[in-house]
This record gives C-alpha cells, structure tokens and sequence, in this order.
C-alpha cells in the first residue's frame, strides 16, 4: 500500500526496543519483568485503574474476518433503548464500577452518531469516567461527545500490515486502512483527552505489529504532547465465526511485549483485558499493566437481569466478578481504583489538543 506515513516505517523509531522482543538470551524475561516492575511502582505506584465495558449495539457493516459481530454472522441483532442503557449502567455501578467503555459495531442506522453520543449522555449523567469504543468518526463528531462528557476514545488498528489489514477487512468502512489509521488525532485534534490504541495480536507477525504499534504511540506522543496515551494488548479468543489465529502468541511474548513498551514509555497506561487468563492478569498486575477490564460482559447489555443478546463479540477469558478480583488485587498490595478522579474533569479539553509546534 503506498503512502503511509513515514513514522510508520521508520525503523529506528523501534530500533532500542526491537532486541527486547527478539533476543531472549541477551535480555531474559525475568531481567525485563524487574525493570519494568521498578519502572511501574515508580510512576503509578502500587494501584491498578478498573473499568468494564458496555455494548450498547451488535449492528455493524463491516466484514472483519476475525470478528463475532461481522455482517454475514448469524448473531441475533439488538441495540440497547434508552431506558435499557440507564438499567445497565445502574446495574455497573451497584456493583462499584464508576469507569464504562461504550461501544458499538461499525457505523449503521440504527446505531450511528446520534445514538452513541445519547448513550454518551446517559453514562456521563451516572459514572464518573466516560470512554467510547465505536466507528471511526469525524473531528466535529468527536468535540460533540466530548461536550457530551466522553473522555476517552479507544480505537484498535487490528493489524499495521496493510496487506494482511486488507485481506481480514473483507468489506465495509473498515477496510480504509488509512482512515483508521488516522483516527486517533482526529479525536486528539477534537479535544478528547484519552487516545487507546493497540494490535489485535494474531492477526500478523506479533513483532512486525509490537514495533508498528510501538511507532504509532511515539509519534501520538511527540506530536500531542498534552494527550493522554494507554496501549492495550488484546489477543484473539474465540468468536461465532470460527476465526483461526494465523499467528500464535504465547504468553511469553505477550510478557515480552508489555514489558518491553513500558521500558520504552514510562509514562504510558498499559491495559490488559479479561480476554487474557485470570493466572495471566494476576501475574501481570504489579509489573506492567496500570489499567484492567473487570467483570465483562461481550454481550449488548448482560449486567442487568435483563436479556442480552446470545453471543458476544468474543469469549472471555477472565469471568471473575467484581468482589473475587479485586481481594487477589489487595492479597498482592495492589490498590484496587474505580476512581481517582472528579466529574469537572470530563469534557474536552481547553482549545483541544493542538500538534507539536503549533500554537
């Protein structure tokens, strides 16, 4: 694919953390596990931020081969109605939660902008944190749901190989690789405050994407300099339409890796889900990862004694409840944060987040 951005491509802005992934012998895990370890207590001391997800629709218009939700899927399609979005997020917080993730399929009528940025609403009126995981949208679209109270957006790029990208993408909007690749500072540009971003590891070679991904949050860095970054690691599970891995990604290297990026970016959220074991998340909490999902649910709506749709996007993996994970936090002196934060702070940021260099 021609014209991609040269920071994507630029070796050397990987270059001191390639050998940390490739070469065990000269840097072996339990070296990078202590480093990193020191590193995390220094900067975000002994706390681990919580958070869970809501899916507000299963409506979607893409063809993501690797997806439960994908348009030729047999899934049962729903979105969440008003008064079922409240009784959901009523439900998340009589169980503690304070920090939601929404999130939708790709872009369709009957879950577009207009719905998003009403649920938006309904969740800034009820949590303190408010983060959206949706379609890709546009600058003005984005400064309305941070009007609206959303702070955060997370937007995964699935895969930085643009021919494998195109390959998995079979149809729909997604399969504009440049578009969403320039997703993130159009939200950063509209004043959200909080850009997620990751790889959908197995999707691709996992050290061709760690290196590309790593690119990708330096250059977020450098150019918006007042933003705030989290990288998420997400591994491929099982979903609906029998989805098989082309690549593996064993717990060894998913160790690497987020050791790896916290070295290379002190200051960085590094978030793991409940896609990953629970013996892999409480091994991992102490020594990298600042920010966990808990208590998830893959399906529209599921907290509630309500109905929720049969499947979900993917298998959790990690299905503990609030209560169970957070004492296996507290057994390992690990404050357990569901906020740490006020209200005041949600909204855009004061004349956005404007590109290093300009005023």
């Amino acid at each position: 694919m021609n014209g991609l951005p040269g920071w994507l491509t630029d070796q050397q802005e990987s270059a001191d953390i390639e050998p940390l992934l490739t070469n065990a012998d000269g840097f072996p895990l339990e070296l990078l596990a202590s480093e990193s370890s020191a590193m995390t207590l220094r900067r975000f001391g002994r706390t681990i931020s919580l958070y869970a997800p809501l899916y507000l629709s299963n409506y979607c218009s893409s063809g993501c081969a690797y997806c439960g939700y994908a348009s030729d899927r047999t899934t049962v399609r729903r979105r969440l109605e008003t008064e079922e979005v409240k009784r959901e997020l009523d439900s998340m917080k009589a169980m503690g939660i304070d920090d939601v993730l929404l999130l939708t399929g790709e872009r369709k009528p009957q879950a577009g902008f207009d719905y998003l940025r009403h649920c938006v609403d309904i969740a800034a009126a009820r949590m303190t944190r408010v983060s959206v995981e949706a379609f890709p949208m546009s600058v003005s679209e984005y400064a309305a749901l941070a009007d609206a109270g959303c702070t955060g957006i997370t937007i995964y790029q699935e895969t930085y190989n643009p021919e494998q990208y195109r390959d998995l993408h079979r149809w729909g909007p997604k399969q504009d690789f440049l578009d969403r690749l320039e997703t993130p500072e159009r939200a950063l540009q509209a004043g959200i405050k909080n850009i997620g971003i990751g790889a959908l590891l197995g999707l691709s070679e996992p050290v061709e994407d760690a290196l590309r991904l790593l690119r990708h949050v330096r250059h977020l860095a450098k150019t918006y300099w007042k933003a705030g970054l989290s990288v998420s690691f997400p591994r491929l599970r099982p979903e609906t339409g029998g989805f098989e891995p082309p690549y593996i990604v064993s717990d060894q290297f998913l160790a690497r890796m987020i050791f790896a990026f916290r070295i290379a970016m002190p200051d960085v959220e590094l978030v793991l889900s409940t896609r990953e074991s629970p013996v892999f998340r409480d091994g991992m909490a102490g020594l990298a990862i600042t920010r966990m999902s808990i208590a998830s649910k893959t399906t529209v709506g599921g907290y509630s004694h309500h109905g929720s749709s049969r499947k979900g996007q993917f298998d959790v993996h990690d299905d503990r409840g609030v209560r169970a994970f957070c004492s296996v936090l507290k057994e390992k002196n690990i404050e357990p944060v569901f906020k740490n934060w006020e209200p005041v702070y949600n909204g855009p940021n004061t004349g956005h987040v404007e590109p290093a260099g300009q005023s």
